[in-house]
């Protein structure tokens, strides 16, 4: 059986991964292949760098609105219950 739907040929992977470039490698490569396959996906689709910054700017911001409001609920909840 080849393939990697078995847990242990995963586990086994990740131990031979972490033997060859160690602990402090690792976090490297995530980041660089997550940035290689982003930069691939911009490509194949055609957006533009631009419009990827545009939309992952404003999802911080809607999440901090909607924090906000949440504390503000919870505020005025609280204080109706007085």
């Amino acid at each position: 059986m080849l393939g990697l739907d078995n847990p242990m040929h995963i586990a086994f992977l990740f131990v031979l991964l972490l033997l060859v470039f160690g602990a402090k490698r690792l976090p490297e490569l995530g980041r660089s292949l997550g940035t290689g396959l982003r930069g691939f996906k911009e490509t194949i689709s055609g957006e533009s760098p631009a419009a990827h910054l545009e939309a992952a700017s404003a999802a911080p911001a809607d999440a901090a609105a909607a924090d906000a409001a949440a504390a503000a609920h919870t505020t005025s909840a609280s204080v109706e219950g007085r």
